[in-house]
């Protein structure tokens, strides 16, 4: 099948290569030229692991091409995505204009019609604004008699994992009241719908709000388990042992119960803020998804704070290491993510940050260029050298054992601030650490034991 994708952003890029993979003819257009060249030489703008090869095989098989010509894009196939951004407006609300610019000129190119899906994340009555639009241009054509239908079609990848979860998703969503059209999404996701029917079709604003609500229940979740931690901290409890004590209920399960030091990313924030957005327009009061909101907020200053209690708020001639820049492993994507918010505050006190992160080094540069009080290092044990303390902000995988000797050797005190729980506090008291978590009280240390091991207890 032939097939074109507007947009080749994280979503876009991902969903062209895995079609392609499968065999159809996929073109993939953008509207900047430098990004389409770059993406024919194979040089890809994200990280996300696996993308790469899948962009270079499938582009040099002739399935996946690239251009900037949005009038082939049209006239190259009978379905069309839309992947393009939808960034937040001021007041929070998806900002629409680049969905709606293409499908203006889907509008103002289509001969025998197309079905136009919906992949960008677009608030509810989206479909109706792309329908809406392309019927001004054709009938300022003369040509409403060409038929064309508008899906919602909503992705749910996970960065890190977005080419499995697009290879092998757990859902298809499809929001269309379309026979047709239904058969035409099967024949288009068949290959990934072999083991089971993983296809679910809908009607068009159930679909959009699908994608919203999936969103806005994971955010919920993680805000939840960072009440948690906040409490459990307080009440000299262990917050670890808690999440293990409620995953293990399988209402509830492992996935997204973390505690750490708030989400980021491309979706959860501004999803949850589109959503509150849509409910003020209803005169609905979303009391729920603004404390989600809120707490998160809120957590990623939590770094910030135990930091500024250890050294009695005083930051002037200090430098930390922070290993983690990106809002989660496995990407360089820096949006909303806690680090930006840890490091903003700890220049404006009067500190300096040494950082290390395995993927978002360029994305840093680009957001922070030159600044007086970063300076980026090429290795986690570069970072460290001649600093105060080390701050973990993101969980990579490089960061869980590492040469906690030299770490010692390289800090001025040892000092650890841990936003993502990686290591045992017991274990770091024993090697001599001052070791902050979230979640988990400060372990003091204490000897004799039975066993002749030391044992953490916990500081309630």
């Amino acid at each position: 099948m032939n097939v074109t994708v507007f947009g080749t952003g994280y979503v876009g890029l991902v969903q062209g290569a895995i079609l392609a993979e499968v065999g159809h003819h996929v073109v993939c257009v953008d509207v900047d030229n430098n990004k389409v060249e770059q993406l024919k030489l194979g040089i890809i703008p994200i990280y996300e692991p696996g993308l790469e090869t899948l962009v270079k095989e499938n582009y040099a098989a002739g399935r996946l091409e690239f251009t900037t010509d949005a009038v082939a894009g049209v006239k190259h196939a009978h379905v069309q995505f839309i992947a393009v951004g939808t960034p937040p407006d001021e007041d929070g609300s998806a900002d629409l204009k680049y969905v709606l610019s293409v499908a203006a000129t889907i509008g103002e190119h289509m001969e025998n019609g197309q079905i136009i899906i919906n992949k960008s994340t677009v608030p509810v009555g989206s479909a109706d604004k792309v329908r809406a639009e392309v019927e001004k241009v054709l009938e300022q054509r003369n040509r409403s008699d060409i038929y064309f239908d508008v899906v919602s079609n909503p992705e749910f990848l996970k960065e890190g994992s977005a080419v499995t979860d697009c290879q092998k998703p757990d859902r298809i969503i499809i929001g269309t009241d379309s026979n047709s059209t239904i058969e035409i999404m099967r024949e288009l996701y068949a290959p990934f719908n072999r083991n089971h029917d993983k296809i679910i079709v809908m009607d068009v604003k159930s679909a959009e709000l699908t994608k919203y609500a999936a969103n806005c229940m994971l955010a919920t979740k993680i805000s939840f388990m960072n009440e948690m931690a906040n409490l459990a901290e307080r009440l000299g409890a262990d917050i670890e042992a808690v999440r293990q004590g409620i995953g293990s209920d399988p209402r509830i399960g492992y996935h997204f119960i973390y505690p750490g030091a708030g989400y980021g990313g491309s979706c959860f924030p501004k999803d949850l803020q589109a959503l509150i957005h849509t409910s003020n327009t209803i005169d609905f009061d979303a009391k729920l998804l603004k404390a989600v909101e809120l707490r998160n907020k809120e957590q990623k200053t939590t770094l910030f704070q135990k930091i500024s209690q250890h050294f009695n708020g005083q930051f002037k001639g200090k430098t930390f290491a922070i290993w983690g820049l990106s809002f989660k492993p496995n990407t360089n994507d820096m949006r909303d993510a806690p680090s930006r918010v840890l490091m903003e505050a700890l220049w404006d006190a009067g500190a300096k940050v040494q950082a290390y992160d395995p993927e978002a080094m360029e994305e840093a540069q680009r957001l922070y260029g030159s600044h007086e009080y970063l300076t980026l290092c090429g290795t986690k044990e570069a970072a460290l050298k001649n600093t105060d303390a080390l701050i973990i902000v993101t969980e990579w995988q490089s960061f869980r054992a590492p040469d906690f000797e030299f770490i010692k050797a390289q800090l001025s005190e040892p000092t650890i601030f841990d936003g993502r729980n990686l290591y045992e506090p017991h274990r770091m008291v024993a090697k001599g650490f001052t070791y902050y978590s979230v979640g988990r009280a400060k372990p003091v240390f204490r000897t004799g034991s039975p066993d002749s091991l030391p044992i953490a207890i916990i500081n309630g």
